[in-house]
């Protein structure tokens, strides 16, 4: 868990780096993200880096969303508003990543809040039932030949 100099989400699980740290075991670190969208916007690494999910192991990668799913859970009694819950993990630059090492936004939502996701511009049509089918079977044989770690 030594901080690499490079990484800032490395120097907090190292402590090189301050943070409002909500939850920390072996595996993962949770804190308050600086930049937050509505109040109690929090952050779940992965302890050890990983730029995305690819090299997330399962136990880790478990873990992230275990944790999230708990945070999500305490926010009301904490006095955050919630009346509703993103999660949200971008992976890569093209889906929105700015740092580099796998991090689970717990972002809680409430009416009017400044977070948007437009479903409209994002319905473009219905695939259908062969296509999906194709699709699922090609995903099913790639995942029964690749082991995680």
């Amino acid at each position: 868990m030594a901080g690499t100099g490079s990484c800032i989400f490395c120097d907090i699980v190292a402590g090189n780096s301050e943070a409002s740290v909500v939850y920390r075991d072996d595996l993962v670190t949770a804190f308050m993200d600086i930049r937050p969208v509505n109040s109690g916007h929090t952050l779940v690494i992965p302890n050890i880096h990983s730029t995305g999910l690819e090299k997330i192991d399962e136990s880790t990668g478990g873990r992230m969303f275990s944790i999230a799913c708990r945070i999500s859970e305490a926010m009301p009694s904490a006095g955050i508003k919630r009346e509703g819950l993103n999660l949200f993990l971008a992976d890569g630059v093209i889906a929105g990543q700015t740092v580099f090492h796998a991090h689970l936004h717990v972002l809680p939502r409430h009416t009017g809040d400044p977070f948007a996701i437009d479903i409209e511009r994002l319905e473009r049509g219905i695939p259908s039932r062969t296509e999906l089918d194709n699709q699922a079977r090609v995903l099913a044989g790639m995942l029964a030949r690749t082991r995680r770690r």
